[in-house]
């Protein structure tokens, strides 16, 4: 039986063994999806255009200096100024976390200090940290005003992206939460390997002509249309329900896909290959996907990691297949991009010494099983 006849035969057979195995559906398919929904409404809500702090001002002594800083501050967009109260009440609103911050404005036109209460807990928090920054600036230009001194040099501010003015967070996140699926189906997906060589039924293959490295990659292939579907619906669901952005680049993309999917599917083929039970094949692949999960940038980039974490992200299969879904999604890079194709060789590489080490133990395991 030639290579091409053996691999058709085989696909099929496993192909109709996964449509009739309802956790395959649910593990390969709705699982990621529901994952996907839970991290895009945790990570995923609003732009950082929506950003706003709530802020209570204090100003028991009511003064012209004070009564200038109040209707100064309540003129900052990203400032949401409560009414007066007192500075118990400041303390206390703060206290059970009802507002960020309190802000005492000076007792009498000839008082210098500005006091900012804030909760200890949310100390470093994004909030404290914008409000305590607005407010020094709003000081600095203040003690300007007060010494008659005309600032001489202004900032300027501009952003520039490699994509589209309309990118936002949740465009990186789905993207990553498509690798992450992706590769958790290649990762998980060969546990059936396992089951089988238990019961049996891979010695029983053994003694047919069938090829094992054919019966490898026929359950790869067969699980990259798991992945498409993945793809496609992940897609679906963030563009129309999470309003995310998309402008995609079909010749990279595809390339990307197929790589990636079948780098990890390879991944996984390596870990069945000397797995002895479910639940070490389990425990591996768990074990793998975290690391990855969190070290692949996934969630954020790989830049805002410690530098000393930087060199393990870019060697991980995880990373490039990430930032190679981005490019081709929504950054709209060109096939002919250098980072794309270090991203390629990357998971080329994996994939491949994945693939040949699991055959060569799968061969090893065939010859000992017939000694």
């Amino acid at each position: 039986m030639n290579n091409l006849k053996q691999f058709k035969q085989m696909f099929l057979a496993q192909l109709k063994l996964t449509l009739r195995e309802k956790q395959a559906w649910f593990w390969g398919i709705f699982f990621p999806v529901i994952l996907m929904v839970i991290f895009m409404t945790i990570f995923g809500g609003g732009s950082n255009d929506d950003f706003s702090t709530k802020v209570v001002i204090v100003n028991e002594s009511a003064n012209e200096t004070s009564a200038m800083m109040a209707s100064q501050l309540q003129q900052i967009p990203i400032i949401k100024v409560s009414d007066p109260v007192s500075e118990d009440k400041a303390k206390e609103l703060v206290k059970e976390k009802e507002v960020d911050a309190a802000i005492v404005l000076p007792e009498s036109a000839q008082a210098t200090s500005i006091k900012l209460i804030v909760n200890k807990e949310n100390e470093q928090s994004v909030s404290t940290q914008v409000v305590a920054g607005v407010l020094s600036q709003f000081i600095q230009q203040a003690n300007l005003q007060a010494v008659g001194a005309t600032p001489t040099f202004q900032q300027q501010f501009e952003t520039v992206s490699s994509g589209s003015s309309e990118l936002e967070y949740r465009d990186f996140l789905l993207t990553g939460m498509i690798a992450l699926s992706i590769a958790q189906g290649g990762l998980f997906g060969m546990v059936d390997l396992v089951d089988m060589r238990r019961k049996g039924l891979i010695k029983r293959l053994r003694m047919t002509p069938a090829k094992m490295g054919i019966f490898g990659l026929s359950d790869m292939v067969m699980r990259l249309l798991f992945s498409t579907i993945q793809i496609i619906l992940l897609s679906l669901i963030g563009v129309f329900v999470f309003g995310a952005n998309l402008f995609i680049n079909f010749p990279s993309l595809l390339l990307v896909f197929l790589i990636g999917a079948l780098a990890f599917n390879g991944i996984g083929y390596f870990i069945s290959s000397f797995s002895n039970t479910n639940e070490a094949y389990m425990g591996v692949a768990n074990i793998v996907s975290f690391l990855m999960m969190f070290l692949s940038g996934i969630f954020f980039p790989v830049e805002t990691m410690p530098e000393w974490l930087q060199p393990v992200s870019n060697i991980l299969p995880l990373t490039y297949f990430a930032d190679g879904l981005r490019d081709s999604m929504v950054y709209h890079t060109s096939i002919l991009a250098t980072p794309f194709w270090i991203g390629f060789g990357n998971m080329l590489l994996w994939g491949g010494i994945a693939f040949i080490i699991g055959s060569l133990l799968y061969k090893r395991q065939s010859i000992v099983s017939t000694r």
